[in-house]
């Protein structure tokens, strides 16, 4: 039986009805995220988590979300918006499907593909399902699509705009076949494409099915409610910071192509009556290499901050950032100008957000802990089996948090505006001639202080056999985690390759190279930054790392001031 509550006005709605609704829109887009997750091809995707889903209303606001990948979710915003400038609301059909990855137009870059699709009731449009998964591969100079070394976007894959990559339910199997052609994995590709329409299908169905029980004109209010409820309970927690300006910068190592160039990023937050302007005026010009950030990345970090700022406790939709206005200057690394390349854009991303939250961090001590190391570290492995088939296989490897006021930082984690996971070592075995020789946290990579920063992670690879493509890209390798408030920075990432020949050879963070068989990989995550005075630890939780194998007894007696005694 339905419930036609189509006369209420928006403060006469049926408060337990609305909160009904709005854990529905939660569950049905994490159910989306689960399909995405388990019917995925690709290791990245089905392991490393590099995928998330969303519901959106008709005008194009965030309804829902998965918990995933902030990045993704923030550019899910302008991809929708973007999609529907180009085909328009009177224009589409039950069955359609578009698709789109193009950054200069709204997308983050290229391996990140997005599909959307309409949802109605009858005749009657309801919102959007959407769904953005990294794909293993799009083409480009080097397998996995992420050269560190590109000058522009044309060498980093294919490029696709707004398009209909269905009408109707039928497929355009000339553009499907247009695009297979120019990716390195062909079928995997198409696999992971079609979690996605599945993932896009099942969010269709299930926000279709609440028209079964609720009037359609009471959905859009409740809506539209739920959305004005978040700008306001954001907006009130805004309200709570002193009106002013904030400000942090930080550094990202190189940009892969000048290797002794460091990256700003500078961030100055204006809080004033509740909205948040993030100006970026202060941030490093365009880069040669591809750190460039387009505006949805740099939306993306401000979606994720605000998040940050304002508290859990406010449902998550597009009226929590209502709120954010950016000041992006053209030509800068936040606002490149095409064709400048894009694909290394999550380490500028995690960069500014991190910025984005430390400007507060005086007036908000409580809550924004010390600098976590933010490094995502890429290695892209690519190459031939005996049988002559390709592989392309990624890892995503994490590093430690920073440091709070009254916890250690949290050992090898996802922070910022990323939320991946490092790949299972047999996942890893699976898919390459490659051997893992150890996997192991870090010791003493944690800054020290009153409370420890989160350790970084030791991983080792060896190459069984044939010619590699590799891909190295890292961060913190020049530029430490800082600490806070007495506390210590934490240490820098560290890699190396060691040649079956008994050469030795440093990765200056960003690196493409080849790798032979017997040839030896090192990588280890940098740690975030510690908080107060290290001598102010209590002796209990110096033993207990020390134990743990997460600091060296002589760090303790040189840093802690341990004794045996």
């Amino acid at each position: 039986m339905r419930t036609d509550l189509s006369g209420e006005r928006l403060d006469e709605l049926d408060l337990i009805a609305v909160e009904v609704i709005r854990n529905k829109l939660e569950g049905i887009a994490n159910e989306m995220q689960f399909s995405l997750l388990r019917s995925a091809f690709s290791p990245i995707v089905k392991e490393g988590l590099d995928a998330s889903a969303s519901l959106f209303t008709i005008e194009g606001e965030t309804l829902s979300q998965s918990i995933s990948i902030p990045i993704h979710l923030g550019t899910l915003i302008p991809i929708v918006n973007k999609i529907l400038e180009c085909h328009p609301i009177e224009s589409l059909a039950d069955g359609d499907i578009f698709i789109m990855n193009e950054p200069y137009l709204g997308g983050t870059h290229l391996p990140d593909i997005a599909i959307m699709t309409p949802v109605f009731f009858e005749e009657h449009l309801l919102g959007f399902s959407a769904a953005m998964v990294h794909h293993q591969d799009v083409g480009g100079m080097t397998p996995g699509s992420v050269p560190t070394n590109a000058t522009e976007i044309f060498q980093e894959g294919i490029r696709i705009p707004p398009l209909k990559l269905a009408s109707e339910g039928e497929v355009d199997n000339q553009l499907l076949d247009l695009i297979k052609q120019n990716v390195r994995l062909p079928n995997i590709f198409l696999g992971d494409l079609n979690s996605q329409i599945a993932a896009c299908n099942l969010g269709k169905r299930r926000l279709s099915e609440l028209c079964e029980t609720y009037d359609y004109n009471f959905l859009l209010k409740v809506f539209a409610s739920l959305l004005d409820r978040s700008e306001a309970m954001t907006r009130d927690a805004l309200m709570k910071i002193p009106d002013g300006s904030y400000s942090y910068s930080d550094f990202l190592d190189n940009d892969g192509v000048e290797i002794n160039e460091q990256i700003e990023i500078a961030i100055k937050a204006i809080v004033k009556n509740g909205d948040i302007t993030f100006d970026f005026s202060g941030t490093s010009s365009q880069v040669k290499g591809p750190f460039n950030c387009v505006p949805s990345g740099s939306l993306s970090a401000a979606c994720y901050a605000i998040r940050v700022l304002t508290g859990s406790e406010i449902p998550t939709n597009g009226g929590c950032f209502r709120p954010i206005s950016l000041k992006l200057p053209e030509g800068s690394i936040v606002n490149p100008t095409e064709p400048a390349p894009v694909n290394a854009r999550t380490s500028t991303i995690k960069r500014i957000s991190g910025c984005m939250v430390s400007a507060f961090r005086e007036v908000l001590p409580e809550k924004i802990p010390a600098d976590p190391a933010s490094e995502m570290l890429i290695l892209q492995f690519g190459g031939k089996h005996r049988n002559g088939n390709h592989f392309v296989v990624g890892e995503l490897i994490a590093s430690g948090s920073g440091a709070g006021v009254q916890s250690d930082g949290v050992d090898v984690i996802e922070t910022d505006a990323s939320n991946c996971m490092n790949l299972p070592v047999e996942a890893l075995e699976l898919e390459a001639p490659i051997r893992v020789h150890h996997f192991c946290l870090r010791p003493d990579s944690g800054g020290a202080g009153q409370s420890r920063g989160g350790l970084g992670v030791s991983r080792e690879y060896e190459i069984l056999e044939g010619e590699i493509k590799f891909t190295h890209r890292g961060e913190r390798h020049y530029c430490s985690a800082r600490g806070y408030n007495g506390g210590h920075a934490g240490a820098k990432s560290f890699s190396k390759i060691s040649r079956s020949s008994g050469n030795e050879e440093v990765i200056p963070s960003k690196l493409v190279t080849d790798l032979c068989k017997g040839d030896r990989v090192l990588i280890q995550t940098a740690g975030g930054g510690g908080y107060g005075d290290p001598r102010a630890r209590t002796k209990d939780l110096v033993e207990a790392d020390i134990l743990d194998n997460k600091i060296h007894k002589e760090t303790a007696m040189k840093i802690y001031k341990y004794t045996n005694s």
